[in-house]
This record gives structure tokens, sequence and C-alpha cells, in this order.
């Protein structure tokens, strides 16, 4: 194995603490958003995406002859959980969440085109092919997310007066 193929498989492993880490971090948004019922939604369905999406990385590691990394694994889960902790204690979780799931969307896609043109300028259309199918649903997501921030930032500021109006009778 050459020095590039190395880097790859380095590549690889990495997503697929970052897909075990947006696992973790996915988990303990949805079990919050019961007043944000479009979000939650998507939230579930992106997190079952994730899932699968660690599975392929895992596969195609698999494939090259490579073990997925549990020390990554676990200190990606590890900084996931250490994330998800001050943010259940703001009463602003909704909009913090939001923001942070926007912001690891676009870290996502980073590295899944990064890992393409790797694979590709190995001759690597397996693992192009499958990180091509992890960047598409991340890129959806991140539209999702993107369309959706204003309408939960008015949500949620909606529903904060009418808690404060409630507070007040």
């Amino acid at each position: 194995m050459n020095d590039a193929e190395a880097r790859l498989v380095q590549w690889l492993r990495d997503a697929h603490a970052m897909e075990k880490q947006a696992e973790q971090m996915l988990s303990a948004q949805v079990s919050r958003l019961e007043n944000y019922p479009q979000l939650k939604a998507q939230i579930e369905e992106h997190l079952e995406e994730t899932k699968v999406q660690a599975l392929r990385l895992e596969e195609r590691i698999k494939a090259l002859d490579f073990e997925t990394s549990l020390v990554k694994d676990a200190g990606g889960q590890l900084l996931a959980f250490a994330q998800a902790v001050p943010g259940m204690f703001a009463g602003d979780e909704v909009i913090k969440g939001s923001l942070a799931s926007y912001t690891f969307e676009h870290l996502e896609i980073g590295s899944y085109r990064i890992l393409i043109a790797a694979a590709e300028q190995l001759g690597d259309e397996a693992t192009a092919e499958v990180c091509r199918k992890n960047l598409r649903e991340e890129e959806a997501m991140a539209n999702w997310l993107s369309e959706a921030i204003g309408p939960t930032t008015m949500q949620f500021l909606s529903r904060e007066v009418l808690d404060l109006e409630s507070a007040k009778r």
C-alpha cells in the first residue's frame, strides 16, 4: 500500500468516526424536539440515513482489508455527548442544535468531497460511489436545515413569547 492509499483508508476511518459522532448527536437532539414535529421527523429520518452511511463506510474499510478505528469512533461519540450536555440545560437548545447540525452537515459534505477526490485519484470507484451516496444525503439534509432554520427560529421565538405571557398571568 502506498502513502495515498494509506491516507484514503485513514480518511475513511475518520469519516466513519464522524458518522458515529453524528449518530450520537442526532440521537440526543431528537429526544428533546417534541414541540418541533417537522424538525423532529427530519432529524429522525437523517439519523437512520446516518446509521446506513456508517455501515457503508465500514463495508468499504473492510473491503480494503482494514477495520474501523475503535479509538476514533469512541472519541467521536464522547465528543458528541460532551457537545450535547450543555445544550440540555439551555433554554434555546433547539436553536443551538439547529446551528450545530447545520455546521456539522457542512463538515461532512467537505469530508465526502475530499474522499471522492482521493478515491477517484486512486481509481477506487467503489469507495467514490459510496462517498457520493453519503454526500447526496448530507447535501439534502444541509439544504433542508438551511430552509428550516428561519421558520424554526420564528417558531421558537413565538413559543418563548407565549411562555412569557403565560408566566405573567
